[in-house]
């Protein structure tokens, strides 16, 4: 969570910032508030600085200013969430209530864009990338690399070869968020939260397996350097569309917002 000012002058964090100010000219569309959605934002490429090398993580007193901002909102908005004993026991979730993966037919950033959301995830969390035209994106994601946020392993993509190495996570799973609320909502809202890009993040294929559909109070990435910005992002996802917490993941929530600070 140490963000040192000279790394903000390398090539690879511009990109990254140009990024973040991209989903942020359009992010008025997912129906955020200014500041939440920037919160977000923030967070997602604050973890991908990290994740690169941007001088390591420290002591509380050497974590930026703005990272613990973040935290402080987050922590906040957690204390306000509806809270579950446990995760309901629901046996009816379906992945096709959510729409069809990655559709770009959304109400949310880079909806209607016409690349599908997985390619759009790809573009903003890759580096070094290398663009070509695919069925489903004429500038999709060909060629790049990143370390993966969940992991610390520098992972490189090739859409021709082992591609799936490379996935897009649900920060909140789409089960887990159909136990705590989704099950209720129009499939319009289920389908801005499935290509929500506030909720998506490039990781490792094999953490992305170990998690699944867990919840925090389960599962946390491996790397605890990322912790704070998991639970930013999960807690103003959660905040934002209206779901409940349960309690145990609630805990673990707010132990790692508090380091963050």
């Amino acid at each position: 969570m140490v963000l040192h000012d000279a790394a903000f002058r390398s090539p690879t964090l511009r990109r990254l910032r140009m990024r973040v100010r991209w989903i942020s000219w359009n992010g008025a569309t997912s129906g955020w508030s200014a500041r939440q959605w920037w919160l977000l934002v923030f967070a997602v490429v604050t973890a991908i600085v990290v994740a690169v090398g941007s001088g390591g993580f420290g002591s509380p007193s050497e974590v930026d200013p703005r990272v613990q901002a973040m935290a402080r909102e987050a922590l906040a908005h957690l204390a306000s969430i509806p809270v579950y004993p446990q995760r309901p026991d629901r046996d009816d979730y379906d992945r096709s209530a959510f729409g069809a993966a990655w559709t770009d037919a959304v109400a949310v950033t880079g909806g209607g864009n016409g690349c599908d959301t997985r390619n759009d995830i790809l573009a903003r969390d890759l580096q070094d990338i290398r663009a070509g035209p695919v069925s489903s994106c004429p500038k999709a994601v060909l060629e790049g690399e990143f370390r993966s946020p969940y992991s610390g392993e520098f992972l490189v993509f090739r859409r021709d070869r082992g591609a799936s190495s490379v996935q897009i996570d649900h920060i909140v799973p789409l089960a887990y968020a159909w136990d705590m609320g989704a099950w209720s909502w129009e499939l319009r809202r289920r389908l801005d939260f499935a290509n929500d890009p506030a909720n998506l993040v490039a990781v490792d294929g094999a953490s992305n397996q170990d998690k699944s559909d867990a919840e925090p109070g389960r599962w946390m990435p491996r790397a605890r350097g990322f912790w704070c910005q998991y639970a930013i992002q999960f807690v103003m996802v959660s905040a934002t569309y209206g779901l409940t917490i349960d309690a145990r993941s609630r805990e673990v929530l707010a132990d790692a917002l508090r380091r963050g600070f």
